[in-house]
């Protein structure tokens, strides 16, 4: 099981660190997917960087909380300890496949690098599992492929290669964050499918970053919605489409474009989210949402059961169900 557990970030700034993340529980079972959903700015990339202790080097700091894998904390780890988690146990996918890649080395470089690092194979047999890696995700010539750069790929191809990486060491769990964020329509759909048959068939963990509630119902048995640096709701995805608990959850649903194709202004949640630092007092989502009252200002409320089986963290939870109208 991969857990985070009460984790709190802090991002730096001139005037001193700055609280980002607060307060974020989450679990991850083999097998199952995860979303993480929430605009830009609400914590989603930075809780998931954090799983591997990828943020240190900007200057990010865990003020409080845990990462548990296998009740180990990766936050407790020495270095070398954490070399093998990192791309071993828990890879990553990054989301922008234009500047993920490195471009002075060729693909083969990089994909050899990767499995050589946690396999021990020598480099004609890193070749050969490199290249079965590409067929995998769809990529034929794979050998010929190894000898190029990055440059003369297509968007949707590099994509396929950093997925093609971050399976190199068959992985327990597969951190996506927003895989599809800067692909054509067509090359989505595409990744979408190829992510979907990789998890179900080697039974991985996957915790998905997105913004798209629509690729949540593709992909994932839970989600988490994170607003202003912590999880406002959460719970699994059929119960969440059906009950949305939290007023912000309820929102971001009603933005999504209408697939029907009328003529018609696009949803959109007035305001926008609190930087770090920022934060009200009170219930952080207040100043946007239609039914915010005293209550809500004057302190943040704790988690409560929803009329589904899920956790939201409202004053208001009995009334969010009924009041449809307020979102619409």
């Amino acid at each position: 099981m991969l857990k985070i557990e009460h984790l709190s970030l802090a991002v730096p700034s001139a005037d001193g660190d700055k609280p980002a993340v607060s307060d974020v529980s989450l679990s991850l079972a083999p097998g199952h997917v995860l979303g993480l959903v929430g605009e830009s700015g609400c914590g989603k990339t930075l809780t998931a960087q954090a799983v591997l202790r990828l943020g240190e080097s900007q200057g990010i700091v865990r003020t409080s909380g845990k990462v548990l894998l296998d009740d180990a904390d990766v936050f407790a780890m020495a270095e070398p300890e954490l070399r093998k988690v990192r791309g071993g146990r828990i890879s990553m996918i990054f989301q922008e496949p234009m500047t993920a890649l490195n471009p002075v080395f060729s693909i083969g470089a990089q994909l050899t690098e990767v499995i050589r690092l946690h396999l021990d194979l020598d480099k004609n047999a890193a070749a050969a599992r490199a290249v079965k890696l590409l067929a995998d995700v769809g990529l034929r010539d794979g050998a010929e492929l190894l000898r190029q750069y990055p440059d003369s790929l297509s968007g949707g191809m590099r994509q396929r290669v950093l997925i093609a990486m971050a399976m190199a060491a068959d992985p327990d769990y597969i951190i996506a964050d927003e895989p599809t964020t800067a692909l054509d329509v067509s090359v989505q759909k595409r990744i979408i499918d190829l992510l979907r048959r990789l998890q179900e068939k080697r039974g991985m963990g996957m915790l998905l970053v997105t913004h798209d509630f629509g690729l949540v119902a593709e992909l994932c048995d839970e989600v988490a919605v994170m607003y202003a640096g912590h999880v406002v709701e959460r719970g699994p995805v059929a119960d969440i489409f059906d009950y949305p608990a939290h007023p912000y959850t309820r929102a971001l649903m009603h933005c999504r474009p209408d697939a029907s194709g009328k003529d018609k202004k696009l949803p959109a949640i007035p305001g926008q989210v609190p930087q770090p630092g920022k934060w009200p007092a009170g219930c952080r989502f207040a100043a946007r949402c239609p039914l915010a009252d005293a209550a809500c200002k004057a302190a943040v409320a704790e988690d409560a059961w929803s009329k589904g089986r899920h956790l939201a963290r409202c004053v208001h939870v009995e009334k969010v169900s009924e009041a449809l109208e307020a979102f619409v």
